[in-house]
């Protein structure tokens, strides 16, 4: 098994069956599509587009992918979509990737260097800062890299537990913000008193050496470090099966 199937699954497994998401391209919908297709059957998806309750037989290459509308059980405007769902308080969950992220799970899809004159210029926010805002719970799925594990943003695109303690209340967002953060080679969850993420679950293999060099602050490492469990055969012939029929139908 690889890395990126160990991260994807134990993001799945954080999906329980009947909840509500709001779910992002890329790694997070791999992972809530996977739930879908084992423990989760009865999970509601949403994406942005507007589609509730699409249950995609292949993962979708954006948000407009016609695979959303045709297995949707209702069509919705983008407004309502927010209005309604997001902003009312009906997601349970939101599922987010990132390209940077700092100690306390602020995320950054804007640009990497300054905004002037960056050196990339990312796909943007897209409805990502309201996910992390409202939603529940929000749950980060990316790669661990020094690159992406960073000590400080080059833009903040996505609050989550802002300068940390307290500080996210003092904005007012309804949310609770991120409450884990599931990479590549392990679990991170925030400290419930600083709301820095700390290592708490490596994956079978990883020391917590190697999850400190690929991250760009000191990361912390509990006392109590457990290790996730693997991936059981039916979860990776469930993922193997949905990112083969994606293949074929993509190319």
């Amino acid at each position: 098994m690889s890395a990126d199937e160990i991260m994807t699954v134990t993001a799945a497994r954080r999906l329980r069956d009947g909840a509500v998401c709001f779910v992002g391209i890329g790694l997070p919908s791999a992972a809530a599509n996977l739930a879908r297709a084992t423990h989760a059957p009865n999970c509601v998806l949403v994406y942005e587009s507007g589609t509730i309750g699409t249950r995609p037989d292949v993962l979708p290459l954006s948000i407009g992918d016609g695979e959303l509308a045709e297995t949707a059980d209702a069509l919705v405007s983008v407004p309502e979509v927010f209005n309604y769902w997001l902003q009312a308080g009906r997601i349970d969950v939101g599922f987010l990737g990132a390209a940077q992220i700092d100690r306390y799970g602020n995320i950054n899809t804007t640009v990497v260097g300054d905004y002037a004159a960056p050196k990339v210029r990312l796909p943007g926010a897209g409805g990502a800062p309201e996910i992390a805002a409202s939603a529940r719970e929000v749950v980060v799925v990316l790669r661990q890299s020094p690159r992406a594990f960073v000590e400080k943003l080059s833009f903040v695109t996505s609050v989550g537990h802002h300068r940390g303690g307290d500080s996210r209340a003092s904005l007012g967002y309804p949310g609770a913000g991120p409450s884990v953060i599931i990479t590549d080679l392990g679990v991170l969850r925030p400290d419930p008193v600083t709301r820095e993420f700390v290592l708490v679950a490596a994956h079978p293999g990883v020391t917590a050496e190697r999850a400190r060099a690929a991250t760009g602050w000191d990361l912390r490492v509990a006392d109590d470090l457990t290790e996730t469990d693997p991936p059981t055969d039916a979860e990776l012939a469930a993922l193997r099966a949905l990112r083969e029929r994606t293949r074929q139908a993509h190319g």
